[in-house]
């Protein structure tokens, strides 16, 4: 088992939720069951695989979970992008947040 609060992955994606929370806030009203509620929930799930594959037993359960949290980082990246195409954020604000998806 791994102890997850001490993974600089999970501790950096954590950030990320609070900032994609943060981002949406502006996003347009008719979007909250749309676009921003995908993007948080795509968001959250990236600690949420990083700590739940963290508890798991063995190695290759972990690297599952690591995988799952992945193609969320990789599924907030295209959303971020998505959401720079309706210009719901900016171009600073889409490059910020797809280096810390990158980094993750």
């Amino acid at each position: 088992m791994h102890k997850f609060k001490e993974l600089s992955v999970w501790q950096k994606s954590r950030t990320l939720v609070k900032d994609i929370y943060d981002l949406t806030k502006s996003f347009p009203n008719e979007e909250i069951y749309g676009l921003t509620s995908q993007i948080r929930r795509a968001t959250v799930s990236i600690p949420t695989n990083i700590a739940e594959g963290a508890g798991r037993r063995t190695n290759p359960q972990f690297a599952n979970f690591l995988d799952i949290a992945l193609g969320s980082a990789i599924e907030v990246e295209n959303l971020l992008i998505l959401s720079n195409d309706l210009e719901f954020i900016s171009d600073e604000n889409l490059k910020s947040n797809e280096t810390k998806c990158v980094e993750i």
